[in-house]
């Protein structure tokens, strides 16, 4: 028995020093964060260096006459529950009509809210547009980025970007510890993995989801106003908004890029905001922030041939569609974050939560449909 215990304990060694060795020589240190971490988490900006995205003056949400006293079905609260619910935000005519939190968590507390992060960086795509920082949608990417200036991928535009289309090898794998998406997450330079792929696709004529492409959105951003994304966040949309909190932007390093993907910080409420200048069609109070056209095109599918071989009918720039109720558009992390906007309704609900369902509708995931339904009923 000891003989065998042995042997296990020195396998085990071995595999460790092999590994070791392998994430050394190769310059894949992140290796060892993604191991001791194992998967992503709603609190991993505790274990990154972030850049704070600052408020301005607060605008606080004033409570509905019906506050929590609207229908909330016991089978909708079982679901939040069963997949790990933090946070429920209902705004309807711009009040808070509802609001429920789990495991501590309040309308104060931040989470991670992953992939939602795709449709900030859109805005601020939109803001620098409107600002003609970005001259167009059309520009090549290399224009911004020199990785991109010869060969196929100075054919890649920032449109290819935002409807992910670039054509890219970007392998967007969750699992693989040794996966592109992995380095992203992990690693700390998120410049060089960004621009770092290869093409694969004629850009523009294979939709694929691709959190590369929005990480080269971000780095674009960076490039194109002079100032970190955490910055120009903070600036262009927290503080016209009227965030009550500032919010985190996880970077790959400290004073490093912002993770452009993934990674911005908040609460409930003040993401909820995100949605109200949605469902107003860019504007906050009647300012425009992104500009009518590009508001349009956001929560319109694109309709370009995605994997499966079919025109794409349920994605914007960055904004998820249903395709069921095409007026129905929501930002979407991978664990369940959801910002969804019921323009019919007048109408923005935000989960936050550990956890999401596999089963899918038409793209839309379980507990989306159900929030959804809840939302027009």
């Amino acid at each position: 028995m000891k003989k065998i215990l042995k042997r296990i304990v020195l396998s085990l060694m071995g595999l460790i020093a092999i590994f070791s060795a392998y994430a050394w020589i190769s310059g894949k240190t992140y290796l060892f964060k993604a191991v001791w971490y194992n998967f992503a988490n709603i609190d991993d900006y505790k274990i990154f260096s972030n850049t704070t995205v600052n408020t301005g003056v607060p605008q606080p949400w004033h409570n509905a006459v019906n506050y929590n006293k609207i229908n909330y079905p016991d089978s909708l609260n079982q679901l939040m529950e069963d997949l790990g619910s933090v946070g429920l935000l209902v705004i309807r005519n711009d009040s808070v009509a509802f609001e429920k939190y789990w495991d501590g968590y309040s309308d104060s507390s931040l989470s991670g809210s992953f992939s939602m992060a795709k449709s900030i960086t859109s805005l601020l795509i939109g803001v620098a547009l409107k600002e003609g920082e970005i001259k167009s949608l059309q520009e090549p990417i290399g224009h911004y980025l020199p990785e991109f200036s010869i060969g196929t991928k100075a054919r890649v535009k920032i449109i290819d970007l935002l409807t992910m289309s670039s054509g890219s090898d970007f392998d967007e794998s969750y699992w693989n510890p040794f996966s592109v998406t992995t380095d992203l997450y992990y690693g700390s330079d998120a410049y060089k993995t960004a621009v770092n792929v290869k093409m694969v696709q004629e850009p523009g004529t294979l939709h694929r989801y691709k959190s590369g492409d929005t990480q080269l959105l971000g780095l674009i951003l960076e490039k194109a106003t002079g100032q970190s994304l955490g910055d120009y966040a903070a600036v262009k949309l927290w503080q016209p908004l009227g965030a009550e909190h500032p919010a985190l932007w996880s970077t790959d390093h400290e004073n490093g890029h912002a993770k452009a993907y993934c990674c911005f910080n908040s609460n409930t409420r003040d993401f909820a905001r995100i949605g109200q200048l949605m469902l107003d069609s860019g504007k906050w109070k009647g300012v425009p922030v992104i500009d009518s056209d590009y508001y349009a095109a956001s929560i319109k599918a694109c309709g370009i041939t995605d994997t499966h071989g079919k025109p794409c009918d349920y994605y914007g720039y960055q904004w998820w569609i249903d395709p069921l109720h095409p007026d129905i558009f929501y930002a979407r992390g991978i664990l369940g974050q959801y910002i969804i906007v019921i323009p019919s309704k007048k109408t923005i609900i935000v989960r936050l939560g550990k956890m999401t369902s596999m089963t899918r509708e038409r793209t839309v995931p379980k507990e989306v449909r159900w929030l959804i339904n809840w939302g027009l009923s």
